[in-house]
C-alpha cells in the first residue's frame, strides 16, 4: 500500500470516528482538518468533492463486510447459518460501535455521479462483489421461486439496520437477533428451517465479547 493509500485509509478511519452516533452524514471535508491534523489541501486532494468522502466511507464499509464474509465462509459450513450470523454480525457491529449507518445514504446514484472515477469505481467493484456473495449464499441455501428473494432480503436488511439504530436498540439483546433472523428466514422463503434460539444468540454474544477482549 502506497503512502497516498495509507493516508487515505487513515482519513476514512478518522471520518468513521467523527460519524459515530450520528443519524445523518453531516461530516464535511473541512471537519477532518482538526480531527486528523492533516492539512486542508491534502484532505481535498484525497477527496476532491464531498461526494468522494461519502463514497470513500461506503467503500470502507463494503470492504469490512467482504472481509467478514470471508471469515464466515471459514466458520459456517451451513450456508443458512452463515447468512444469518453474517447479518447479525453486521447489526451487532453497527449497534455496539455506534457506527454511522452508511445505508442511510448509499447506494445513491446522484452521490456516485458527483464522485470522481476513483471512488465511484471502488464502490461499484466492492458493491458488486458483496451482492454476488449474498446472491451466491442465497442460492446455496436454496432459491425459492415466486419473488426476487435477494431484493426482498436486501431491502429488509437496509431498513432494519436503520430502524434499530434510530431506536437505539441494545447490541447485547439476544431477542433482537432472534427476531431479526425470523424475519430474514421468512423473506428467504425458508420458514420451515429452524433458526438459532435466544440461548444460541446469548452464547454467540459472549463469544463476540470474548474475541474483543482477547
Amino acid at each position: 500500500m502506497s503512502n497516498w493509500e495509507q493516508r487515505g485509509q487513515y482519513l476514512v478511519e478518522v471520518a468513521q470516528r467523527c460519524l459515530k452516533g450520528h443519524k445523518s452524514f453531516d461530516l464535511c471535508r473541512s471537519h477532518l482538518v482538526k480531527a486528523s491534523q492533516i492539512s486542508k489541501g491534502t484532505i481535498y486532494n484525497h477527496f476532491p468533492s464531498e461526494a468522494d468522502l461519502i463514497v470513500a466511507v461506503a467503500v470502507d464499509d463494503l470492504q469490512m463486510c467482504l472481509a467478514q464474509a470471508q471469515l464466515d465462509e471459514q466458520h459456517y459450513s451451513n450456508p443458512f447459518l452463515r447468512f444469518l450470523y453474517h447479518h447479525c454480525w453486521r447489526l451487532h457491529h453497527v449497534l455496539s460501535q455506534q457506527k454511522f449507518v452508511i445505508q442511510r445514504v448509499m447506494p445513491n446514484e446522484d452521490i456516485l455521479n458527483a464522485a470522481g472515477d476513483y471512488y465511484r469505481d471502488q464502490f461499484n467493484h466492492h458493491y458488486q462483489q458483496y451482492k454476488q456473495w449474498l446472491a451466491a449464499t442465497i442460492a446455496e441455501i436454496g432459491l425459492v421461486e415466486g419473488f426476487d428473494r435477494h431484493e426482498l432480503v436486501s431491502q429488509y436488511l437496509r431498513g432494519a439496520i436503520i430502524n434499530c439504530d434510530d431506536d437505539n436498540k441494545s447490541a447485547d439483546d439476544p431477542q433482537l437477533y432472534h427476531q431479526y433472523c425470523y424475519a430474514i428466514t421468512h423473506l428467504l422463503g425458508h420458514s420451515d428451517k429452524r433458526i438459532p434460539t435466544k440461548a444460541h444468540f446469548s452464547q454467540w454474544l459472549q463469544q463476540l465479547q470474548g474475541s474483543k477482549a482477547a
